[in-house]
């Protein structure tokens, strides 16, 4: 058994934490609070739609050409990527990778598709630091509910949404964590437990020289 020198000292390792969860389950409310505390970093995609009025390239996205984004594709040099609505987004591996070598953990907002991504990725550096979380509304009924109350979409829109909020629901059990949402406060509560409990898990702390 290793143990720990006088000169020695334990450093942890960053904890990638994916979070995923059916529109209107309360993610984006959450993900708000949890900014207010920031002791993390939110990865900043890289994606080849053109910037919206306000948008920061390198805080909010990466913007960058079709054609830059099809190499490092080719490259194999993102973790997960998707196109939507005829652009792509992306997550670049070797920026996360660099984070969470310097004891950074890193929140990825992601839909069960990019997280399934992220779960097969081979490099250890990310499979061994995942912590991935899926946000569970209580019910369809309650979902429909909070999607009313929102009052930006139409009824349509509310019924598309409620058929893929269903698939998706489906994809729980492959996630570490689910949380059923409640109000702000208890997601909160129970989102930072959990941020606590994988910074103190063994395999997480490395040895100094």
């Amino acid at each position: 058994m290793e143990t720990p020198a006088p000169s020695r000292q334990f450093r942890r390792l960053g904890i990638l934490f994916v979070v995923s969860a059916p529109s209107g389950a309360g993610k984006s409310t959450l993900l708000n609070a949890l900014r207010q505390t920031p002791d993390f970093v939110y990865s900043v995609s890289y994606t080849t739609r053109q910037p919206r009025p306000g948008e920061v390239n390198g805080e909010d996205y990466h913007f960058v050409s079709m054609e830059e984004f099809e190499q490092r594709l080719a490259g194999d040099e993102f973790l997960e990527h998707a196109q939507v609505h005829g652009n792509y987004y992306g997550t670049l591996r070797s920026a996360v990778i660099e984070q969470l070598h310097d004891g950074v953990d890193v929140l990825i907002d992601i839909d069960v598709q990019g997280a399934q991504q992220i779960r097969s990725d081979g490099n250890p550096a990310i499979s061994d630091a995942v912590a991935d979380i899926f946000i569970m509304p209580p019910s369809l009924e309650e979902l429909r509910r909070r999607l009313n109350k929102r009052g930006t979409e139409t009824s349509e829109q509310i019924e598309t949404r409620l058929h893929n909020a269903a698939t998706e629901m489906e994809a729980w059990h492959a996630y570490r964590y689910t949380i059923i949402s409640g109000s702000v406060e208890e997601d909160l509560q129970k989102f930072r437990a959990i941020m606590r409990a994988e910074r103190y898990l063994s395999h997480r702390m490395v040895l100094t020289p």
